[in-house]
């Protein structure tokens, strides 16, 4: 009886000491641009009277996560500049161009992170790396995680949000808009898949 005993015990303390050295270590996600559950959104104000709001259409990025860890939290987001969509055509021309994002030279402008600095359950500041228009400038912005769960096809999904303002000079876009309209916000609501 004893020996079951020392056996079961042994057997328990084993199967919770590797649930918790799965659960410590972070899990990679794919950002879930197939099923268009993330987005890059932009806007910029337009001769102070109103605003533009414009989108990425072309992204790809992960991140690792885990709630019990935060602060090990890692992300890396590429855009393509020429998925630009402003709504309008000839609009979007120009803001391809070397005018602006100048994507035939740039083509891809790219964020990752290196910290992760942890408010509360749900809210921190991530820094790292952001390329854009051949400049390379090291930024940081709050983020927000929306929530977390198993999704209804046998997945698991985490969801987060950011958001931060960039002076369009910074990296070498100067273009004269007007004195309202030299920073850009952008928005970034990113739903990634346990891979």
């Amino acid at each position: 009886m004893k020996k079951l005993l020392l056996t079961a015990v042994t057997t328990s303390a084993l199967t919770l000491a590797s649930l918790f050295s799965v659960s410590a270590q972070a899990a990679d996600y794919k950002i879930d641009t197939a099923g268009a559950h993330a987005f890059v959104q932009f806007k910029i104000k337009h001769l102070g009277y109103s605003w533009l709001l414009g989108r990425f259409n072309t992204f790809d990025g992960g991140f690792s996560y885990d709630a019990a860890s935060p602060e090990k939290s890692e992300i890396e987001v590429v855009i393509e500049t020429a998925s630009i969509d402003s709504n309008h055509a000839e609009r979007d021309k120009h803001l391809k161009g070397s005018d602006f994002l100048d994507v035939k030279k740039f083509p891809k402008a790219v964020f990752k992170s290196t910290a992760f600095e942890v408010k509360d359950d749900d809210n921190a500041v991530v820094t790292g790396t952001f390329s854009l228009h051949g400049v390379e400038k090291t930024i940081s912005f709050p983020v927000q995680k929306i929530g977390e769960g198993k999704d209804p096809w046998g997945g698991y999904r985490v969801g987060f949000e950011g958001k931060t303002t960039l002076k369009l000079a910074d990296y070498g876009i100067t273009y004269n808009l007007g004195p309202a309209s030299t920073h850009v916000e952008i928005e970034l609501y990113l739903e990634g898949i346990r891979k």
